[in-house]
C-alpha cells in the first residue's frame, strides 16, 4: 500500500515504479533494498538499538577507527539532535569503558 501511495501511477505500474526508485539497479535493487530494512528493523526489534550500535562501535573500532572518527561520522548523520545526543553519550561511555581496560 506505501508503495502504490508513493508513485503517481496506479496498480502494477505504481509498485514497479516505486521499487525502481527505491534501488540503485531498478526494481531487483528497490526489492533487495526492501528486503535489507526488513532485515535492520528486525534486528533492531530482536536485539535492541543499544545493543546494535555497541555491536557496530566495537566493529568500528576493531576496523581501526577512533572515537573522534566515529563522532565525525555520526555529526554528518541526518538524524535527529535527541538521537545525535544519545548516541554522543554512548560513544563517551564506550571509550571511557575501552581506556579503563587498557
Amino acid at each position: 500500500v506505501m508503495l502504490m501511495t508513493a508513485s503517481p501511477w496506479v496498480g502494477a505500474a505504481a509498485i514497479t515504479s516505486s521499487l525502481a526508485a527505491l534501488g540503485p539497479f531498478g526494481m531487483l535493487g528497490g526489492i533487495a533494498t526492501l528486503g535489507v530494512l526488513a532485515f535492520i528493523s528486525r534486528a533492531l526489534t530482536k536485539f535492541g538499538f543499544e545493543k546494535v550500535f555497541s555491536a557496530v562501535l566495537v566493529r568500528l573500532k576493531e576496523d581501526g577507527k577512533t572515537c573522534g572518527e566515529i563522532q565525525e561520522e555520526i555529526d554528518r548523520y541526518p538524524i535527529s539532535k535527541e538521537l545525535k545526543r544519545k548516541l554522543e553519550e554512548d560513544i563517551k561511555k564506550f571509550c571511557e569503558e575501552e581506556n579503563h581496560a587498557q
